[in-house]
């Protein structure tokens, strides 16, 4: 039902429209009436009316000033106005203020009523339109969230190629470009609602691992999306490593928080971090990174936590071993180091009785969770951990004595070394073979990256950060310099022209291929031939020349 206003400085008329109507019946409200606009400035802020009839001359205010200050301060409020003058003027002026209707006394009972009737239709249409265009506004908003979400999901999930990526975020308005990239994931559980979390059942530092959580997640600064109900995901971007790392330092702090938290949590908080990826297409890789982190860190606090029940009296974090200690020996200890290492650092546990007490259960297992965790990080294609892990578990189970824990935790050892060994040499196998593969197909210009893949069976995004990880070179640097020193070669043992060795060499473009010598060895091919000189005189490093391409 529409509320009505009526402001005339006719008492008479005021009460005779008032009363004359059944306003209810005809689908109205009468909300109120007054003499003049200066009185009826403040009922119409406080009533808020949808329809407004006034007549112009009035003392103190006429209709006309009325008119201008309600259409400026309440466009919505549609104006009727009745008026005794039909004076082309007036009428004239109320229309440029977007007067409804401009009607001459007097008007019947019925004729008023008509009135009011069209104006609420054309109010409905024009609220009906605007719930439209509102809803229509939303729809289109919830898209391009969902279009979001789904872009940065399937990044990081590599359904997607780079150009795609970059075509699709410019349509979206999403800056997607930067020098280097890195994941972050978090997956908070609340026992039930989220909204239903009493903050006095909580300790403060409870509360403050949330209220740090939440920050994460009401940041825009980050592209994130949800990836699940409680998974949240972002992609750091920067421009330099520094600025990368000063971005990350929420969330490592976050980790801290969540691994110094002394009493279980009611709420279950766990966050993973990627490495640092310098291409867009390798988003991929460290999203698995960040992924596998989480999902270790939860092991290894649901173990804790279960520690803790089991053994409430027992809180005192030295009951853990040296993580890093141990994880530091793994990296940099030799076998002749293995057997006085692992007597003095089981030291700790020689006292407990491992037939009448689960602690040193748990306490092993937290040590293995985070062998595994620092395995992932550095190896990050382990096959089978959880089986290898089961198995380990299993015999962390049989235990009885501290001389069988040493026994384990050597096995333990000499597991990680052996994921050491057999990646390296993995690596070492594959790495030969593109080698070869570049020395046989150099000369070809459909030689890439996704075709040496192909021959050793890896993914690309694979291939390209073990080849820079173990060489120190990208594979285009090193099918470059492997391309260059072959033209060098031919430089000083033929009398082929350089269009012809560019085509010898695989460079189907002669023109980029002379630039591209000049710009590796710092002199035009017609410079090096005549000069004679030798791959030791380059003007500068193969490798920092070839990195500058």
């Amino acid at each position: 039902m529409k509320k009505v206003l009526l402001v005339d400085d006719e008492i008479l008329i005021r009460e005779t429209i008032r009363d004359c109507i059944d306003w209810e019946k005809e689908g109205f409200i009468y909300c109120g009436d007054a003499p003049d606009g200066e009185v009826a400035l403040p009922l119409i802020e406080q009533l808020q009316p949808d329809i407004l009839i006034t007549d112009i001359l009035m003392p103190f205010m006429n209709g006309l000033e009325l008119c201008s200050i309600v259409r400026k301060k309440m466009p919505d409020v549609k104006i009727i106005i009745l008026s005794g003058h039909g004076e082309f003027e007036y009428a004239r002026s109320a229309l440029r203020m977007g007067v409804e209707e401009y009607c001459l006394k007097p008007l019947s009972a019925a004729e008023i009523i008509t009135l009011l009737k069209v104006v609420s239709t054309k109010i409905d249409n024009e609220r009906e339109e605007k719930a439209r265009i509102e809803k229509l506004k939303q729809s289109e908003s919830d898209k391009e969230i969902i279009s979001q979400d789904k872009l940065l999901n399937d990044l990081c999930s590599g359904f997607i190629m780079t150009s795609e990526a970059i075509h699709l975020s410019a349509s979206l308005h999403i800056s997607l470009l930067a020098h280097y990239y890195v994941v972050a994931m978090m997956d908070i559980r609340y026992p039930g609602p989220s909204s239903s979390i009493q903050s006095d059942t909580l300790q403060e530092s409870e509360l403050l691992l949330i209220d740090t959580c939440r920050s994460l997640q009401q940041n825009n600064k980050h592209l994130m999306f949800q990836r699940s109900r409680t998974e949240t995901v972002w992609i750091l971007k920067g421009d330099s490593l520094d600025q990368l790392q000063q971005e990350l330092q929420s969330f490592k702090e976050t980790q801290r928080m969540i691994s110094e938290e002394p009493s279980g949590l009611s709420v279950s908080v766990s966050v993973g971090i990627g490495s640092v990826q310098d291409r867009l297409q390798n988003v991929h890789l460290s999203f698995l990174e960040a992924e596998e982190e989480m999902h270790w860190r939860r092991l290894s606090r649901q173990n804790r936590h279960a520690l803790r029940e089991s053994f409430p009296g027992l809180l005192d974090p030295s009951l853990f071993l040296d993580r890093g200690k141990f994880v530091d020996f793994l990296k940099i200890g030799s076998p002749a180091q293995l057997e006085p290492f692992i007597i003095e650092y089981a030291t700790a546990l020689k006292d407990i009785n491992w037939h009448t007490s689960a602690i040193g259960y748990y306490i092993l297992n937290d040590l293995t969770l985070e062998v595994f965790r620092s395995a992932k990080d550095m190896y990050r294609h382990l096959s089978d951990p959880e089986e290898t892990l089961n198995r380990l578990q299993q015999q962390i189970g049989m235990i009885r004595s501290w001389e069988e824990t040493c026994s384990y935790l050597t096995e333990l050892t000499v597991q990680f070394w052996s994921w050491r060994s057999r990646l390296y040499d993995k690596y070492g196998e594959m790495l030969i073979k593109v080698k070869e593969y570049i020395q046989c197909n150099y000369d070809k210009d459909s030689i890439s990256l996704q075709a040496a893949a192909e021959h050793v069976e890896v993914s690309p995004s694979h291939l390209s950060k073990v080849f820079s990880q173990e060489t120190g070179q990208t594979f285009i640097e090193y099918l470059t310099q492997t391309r260059i020193r072959k033209a060098m070669e031919l430089l000083k043992t033929t009398s082929a022209k350089s269009f012809e060795i560019a085509f010898q060499v695989g460079y189907n473009d002669a023109h980029y291929f002379s630039n591209l010598f000049k710009r590796v060895t710092g002199m035009t091919t017609k410079e090096f031939r005549k000069n004679g000189l030798q791959d030791a005189s380059l003007s500068r490093s193969e490798g920092e020349q070839l990195r500058e391409l």
